[in-house]
């Protein structure tokens, strides 16, 4: 399918409100070319004049045979290569005739019709059947049927009316033709009801035969083919009964300004209901299991905090309120997830949180820092940020420790500060913590160091997510920083 882009690079000379036209009908191609058991190819003009048009876009169809297999679009020709295309463009009219096939020569039947939008050709649209098709045994009440829809949408698109430009349709997951069919009346009453469309409408307990029978007494009230049917517009609805489900696509017709009925598309999606609600299901289901998870570690922090109460040892007391911190970070991310329909976590979100948490539990009037996240890794898998989350976590409490030890006051007008970066690129999330205090020693080397902060950074880091990490001296500016390099791909 050609996109507004593509038909835009072909140098077309047309309006963006005349591309969109050509976008929409091109959005329509599949029923299209299944209601014409045709090849469609849309041409459009690389000069006013009409003597050369370039092919923007072709489909085959699924109900019949495929007469090119070779993709032809960006193709250039002339109008002494297609005189029937130059003369429906120039014109404005559907011309029927016969073209050779290459290389084969064989005739195939064709019909060019015009595409008009403001009272204007823009392009045209070539069925192209393949050979010997109308030469074939009489076709069945099916194939009359899709024949003459599609001539009526014919006939619309050369009057300008068709596609809709009030639109509202996801295209991508209406029904296709050989799902089922029907054809109404103005009074909504079936004319003709394909084999599929039957056994659809048998589904939902509508027995016997259809035909003559108002869709509002089978319990179908579709928007667009009852009273607004002259609203010109596609619109999709849904009718649930006997736990099946079906969609419905009405398209209404329209001949010399005067409603002429409708097409209407079905579709038994109650299996894809099934699976959506099952997903919704599962969705609810894991975010539950975050929030409990979550509450369980809020309630494993009040038990060490109650614990913590009781100690006498300082050294002992430190011990609790740091895993009280760590347990407080993995409780966050799961807080997160709670709050998600995906197991995509902002990274961002989770260093912000973090770092609020360490300006509430780190900072005082008579000793503040302040905390600043700046950039931004996206959406990262849950089992990535939990243990970024504990790495965050220690980095920013070694800042606030031996960047800014003791409880002296700054000086005048010196800002305490630790600024959290994020980054990342198509192979790896990069993280740095970075403070403006005293800074690490010179000789400073994380690889060597035995304290459990560092231990636990190196082991989350290296270990469990495959990445690296180093802790130095601030170059040009006072203080240290922390760099972290995690893969987003197993290595």
């Amino acid at each position: 399918m050609a996109t507004l882009a593509e038909l835009t690079r072909l140098d077309t000379g047309l309006s963006k409100d005349q591309l969109r036209h050509l976008q929409r009908l091109i959005a329509w191609w599949g029923i299209l070319a299944d209601l014409s058991f045709s090849d469609l190819l849309l041409f459009v003009p690389i000069e006013r004049e009409g003597r050369e048009f370039a092919i923007a876009s072709q489909i085959r169809p699924t109900t019949g045979q495929t007469l090119y297999r070779d993709d032809h679009v960006g193709l250039r020709v002339s109008d002494i290569d297609r005189p029937l295309v130059a003369r429906a463009y120039k014109l404005g009219l559907v011309v029927d005739g016969e073209v050779p096939i290459k290389p084969s020569n064989r005739r195939a039947s064709v019909m060019c019709i015009p595409i008009s939008q403001s009272d204007q050709v823009i392009g045209v649209l070539s069925r192209e059947l393949i050979p010997n098709f109308a030469e074939r045994r009489d076709p069945g009440e099916l194939e009359r049927t899709y024949l003459e829809a599609f001539h009526q949408l014919a006939k619309m698109i050369a009057a300008g009316v068709f596609p809709f430009a009030d639109n509202e349709v996801d295209m991508d997951e209406i029904p296709r033709v050989g799902d089922g069919l029907l054809v109404v009346d103005p009074e909504t009453r079936i004319q003709y009801a394909s084999p599929n469309a039957l056994s659809t409408l048998h589904r939902v307990g509508v027995l016997g035969n259809v035909a003559g029978r108002r869709l509002e007494d089978l319990g179908i009230k579709h928007p667009v083919i009852g009273s607004q049917v002259g609203a010109l517009r596609a619109v999709v609805a849904e009718v649930e009964r006997n736990d099946t489900a079906v969609q419905l696509l009405g398209i209404p017709l329209i001949a010399k300004n005067q409603p002429r009925g409708a097409i209407v598309l079905l579709r038994d999606i109650t299996e894809l209901r099934l699976r959506d609600r099952l997903l919704v299901s599962k969705d609810a289901t894991i975010r539950e299991i975050h929030h409990r998870v979550k509450n369980n570690l809020q309630t494993i922090s009040s038990l060490l905090r109650l614990q913590g109460r009781r100690l006498e040892s300082d050294e002992a007391k430190l011990a609790i309120d740091e895993s009280v911190r760590r347990i407080r970070a993995i409780a966050l991310v799961h807080e997160t997830l709670a709050n998600e329909t995906v197991d995509d976590v902002s990274l961002a979100d989770v260093a912000g949180m973090l770092a609020r948490t360490a300006q509430d539990s780190f900072t005082s009037p008579e000793r503040p820092i302040h905390f600043e996240v700046i950039g931004d890794a996206g959406l990262v898998p849950s089992d990535i940020v939990t243990p970024l989350a504990v790495v965050l976590n220690e980095l920013l409490q070694n800042s606030v420790d031996h960047a800014f030890p003791g409880s002296t006051p700054p000086s005048e007008g010196e800002v305490r500060l630790v600024e959290i970066f994020l980054d990342r690129s198509e192979e790896e999330i990069r993280m740095a913590v970075r403070d403006n205090g005293i800074g690490v020693p010179a000789d400073f080397d994380s690889s060597t160091q035995q304290g459990l902060g560092l231990t636990i950074i190196s082991g989350l880091a290296t270990t469990e997510l495959g990445g690296a990490i180093e802790v130095r001296r601030r170059k040009d500016v006072p203080g240290s920083e922390a760099l972290v390099q995690v893969p987003l791909v197993a290595s």
